[in-house]
C-alpha cells in the first residue's frame, strides 16, 4: 500500500468516529479516544483532536489524560509515553504496536539507516527478531517500506507515512516551501532568459544568413551580366569575319573575271601563252639530257 491508498484508507476509517464525535458528549469521549488509537488503519489524528466536542470535553479533569495520550500519538513517540506514562492511560497491545510503529516513522525523519541497537533501546523491545517481527509488520500495513539487513543489523527505510503535523512545523513547512517556490522562481526566470538569449541569438544569425544571401545573388547577378556581354561581342567578331572574308571573295571573283575578259580582248596573249608553253616544255628537255 502506497502513502497516498494509506492516507485515503486512513481517512475513510477516520469519519466514522469523526460522526460519533459529533454526538458523543462530556466523559464519553476519552472512550472515543481510546477505540481510536486501537483501531487498525488510522495513524493520523489531527481532525478528531479538532472535533469542537472533543476539544471542549480535553477540558474535564477525566478527559484531559485521553487528550495527551492522543497528542502523543499525533506528534510524540513510544520514548515520550514512557516518560510519562505514570500521568497517561495505560496501553493495550494494539495501541502499543500502532505507537511503536509511529516511532519507527519519526526516527526514520533524521536518518534512513536506523541500527537495530537504536530501535530496541528506542521501543524497549529485548531482543532482535521481536524487532524484525515489529518492522515486518509496519511493512504490510504500508506505515514504511524498506529493507532488513540483518548481517549489518540495521533498517534500512525508503520511505514512510506522513503524520499529524506540529502547530509549529507548520510555519517551517510555509517557510520551506516558501524558499522553495522563490528557487523555483529564480530557476524559471533563469531558462526564460536562456530562451530569450537563443531567440535572439537565432534572428540575428536569420539576418546574417539573409545578408549572405543577398550577397551571393549580386555576385550571380553580376558573373550573369559579364557572360552576356563576351558572347555579344563573339557574335559580332563573327559577324564582321563573315563579312569581310564575303567582301575578299567578291573581289578575288572580279579579278578573275577582268583577267578573263583581258585575255579574250589581247590577239598576242595566245602568242605569249604558246611561248610559255613552249619554254616550258624546252626547259624540261634540256633538264632531261645528260
Amino acid at each position: 500500500m502506497n502513502e497516498s491508498n494509506l492516507t485515503l484508507s486512513t481517512s475513510q476509517k477516520l469519519q466514522t468516529f469523526l460522526l460519533l464525535s459529533k454526538s458523543v458528549k462530556g466523559v464519553a469521549n476519552s472512550k472515543l479516544i481510546l477505540d481510536v488509537l486501537s483501531s487498525p488503519g488510522i495513524y493520523v489524528f489531527s481532525e478528531l483532536a479538532e472535533a469542537p466536542n472533543v476539544v471542549e470535553a480535553s477540558k474535564l479533569p477525566e478527559v484531559a489524560p485521553y487528550y495527551a495520550l492522543l497528542k502523543i500519538f499525533m506528534y510524540g513517540t513510544f520514548k515520550d509515553y514512557v516518560a510519562e506514562q505514570d500521568n497517561l492511560p495505560t496501553l493495550n497491545d494494539a495501541q502499543r504496536i500502532k505507537l511503536k510503529h509511529l516511532s519507527i516513522v519519526a526516527l526514520s525523519e533524521s536518518s534512513r539507516t536506523l541500527p537495530y541497537t537504536l530501535l530496541q533501546e528506542y521501543l524497549d523491545i529485548p531482543n532482535v527478531r521481536t524487532l524484525e517481527d515489529l518492522i515486518i509488520d509496519g511493512f504490510y500495513n504500508g506505515i514504511l517500506v524498506g529493507k532488513l539487513d540483518q548481517k549489518q543489523q540495521q533498517l534500512q527505510v525508503e520511505y514512510t507515512m506522513g503524520r499529524d503535523v506540529r502547530p509549529e512545523q507548520l510555519e517551517e513547512t510555509m517557510l520551506s516551501l516558501k524558499s522553495w517556490s522563490d528557487n523555483t522562481k529564480t530557476v524559471l526566470k533563469a531558462i526564460d532568459n536562456r530562451i530569450s538569449a537563443a531567440h535572439e541569438m537565432n534572428s540575428t544569425n536569420q539576418i546574417e544568413r539573409d545578408e549572405y544571401n543577398k550577397q551571393i545573388e549580386i555576385i550571380r547577378r553580376k558573373i550573369r551580366s559579364k557572360s552576356g556581354g563576351v558572347s555579344s561581342l563573339s557574335n559580332n567578331n563573327n559577324n564582321n569575319n563573315s563579312s569581310n572574308k564575303m567582301e575578299t571573295d567578291d573581289i578575288d571573283s572580279a579579278g578573275i573575271m577582268r583577267s578573263r575578259e583581258q585575255g579574250l580582248n589581247d590577239p598576242n596573249s595566245e602568242q605569249r601563252s604558246g611561248r610559255a608553253k613552249k619554254s616550258r616544255g624546252t626547259k624540261r628537255f634540256l633538264v632531261g639530257r645528260p
